[in-house]
């Protein structure tokens, strides 16, 4: 039988558990992914403890939207993938497993370029920072400050606006400014004076301001530096962020997603893994948990103990 982490009430990590379970059947335009790689999310803690709202749980709840593998099997009508391509999986809950049913639209193929790890890393935060990108108008006349830059979020966010010809300055601990410099921001450290440091670390006015951070820091240096609060926004105060009149992606926030911002996190993926085959696109990995350790991977999140990206491996 195929093994799945579920958990049956919200709370702790202590909650989640790995059981049997049966073996996935691919329906008409699925496939089943053999899970080489499940990525970690701050998103999949959230919602295990309660603080994303979800609806009541009726039976063992499946965790994680990330992944990567091989394909085993296919359903009917399946085109364009053959058993055993290399995958990119996103955007279909229960990823930490060791199978899982997928539907080819949410299907990404994968080069030899591009390892399990790297790709099970990508959807949820390359969709986003590259959503945010493409929202705010990121272009070559901005300067962008992105919060907690040293982030999966925010890590993607700087390239992808350095690629569309931006100059970045983003927040981090010192300790993580060299990472931030490797990927082509300049690095300013968070805490007391923090406006003050962008203005020296700038020639010119930041234009554009992403909260990967979630602080009231973060918010209240974006709306001292950025003239339009149009061109702020966050990925995490989604609840109060229309009373700071900033933008908010998610983050809990009550509107949802246009269809045309959905359509931009999609099509992340493949143009992450195309970047990365090329060179020209980092993922920084953490570390690497059995599937049985996912406890562990939640309470690494929760504590921001994470550097890099977490990922489980079955």
């Amino acid at each position: 039988m195929a093994r799945a982490i579920v958990y049956t009430e919200f709370g702790s990590p202590d909650v989640l558990h790995l059981m049997e379970i049966p073996d996935p059947v691919a329906g008409p335009g699925e496939v089943v992914v053999r899970i080489e790689a499940a990525g970690v999310n701050p998103l999949d803690a959230k919602r295990r403890s309660g603080k994303r709202p979800s609806a009541p749980i009726t039976e063992p709840r499946r965790v994680g939207f990330d992944g990567a593998g091989v394909i085993d099997s296919l359903g009917q009508g399946v085109t364009g993938f053959a058993v055993g391509d290399r995958v990119a999986v996103g955007d279909t809950v229960g990823t930490y497993a060791t199978h899982l049913a997928v539907a080819v639209e949410d299907l990404n193929e994968l080069p030899d370029a591009v390892t399990a790890a790297e790709a099970a890393a990508l959807p949820i935060p390359v969709g986003t920072a590259y959503q945010c990108v493409r929202s705010l108008e990121v272009g070559e006349d901005d300067i962008l400050l992105v919060h907690a830059g040293s982030g999966s979020v925010g890590q993607a966010a700087i390239q992808f606006a350095i690629a569309q010809g931006a100059k970045v300055v983003a927040t981090g601990s010192p300790a993580r400014h060299e990472q931030l410099r490797e990927l082509g921001a300049i690095p300013v450290a968070y805490g007391e004076g923090l406006a003050d440091r962008v203005r020296a670390a700038v020639d010119g006015e930041v234009t554009v301001a992403l909260d990967c951070a979630g602080t009231d820091e973060a918010i209240e240096t974006s709306l001292e530096l950025v003239a339009d609060h149009n061109r702020i926004a966050t990925i995490v105060r989604g609840p109060d962020a229309a009373s700071f009149g900033i933008r908010a992606f998610s983050g809990g926030s009550p509107e949802p997603l246009t269809d045309q911002e959905l359509a931009w996190r999609a099509e992340a993926v493949a143009v992450a893994i195309d970047l990365i085959a090329r060179g020209d696109f980092q993922v920084e990995l953490g570390a690497e948990l059995p599937l049985s350790e996912a406890a562990q991977a939640h309470r690494l999140i929760e504590a921001h103990q994470a550097q890099g990206k977490i990922t489980l491996v079955p």
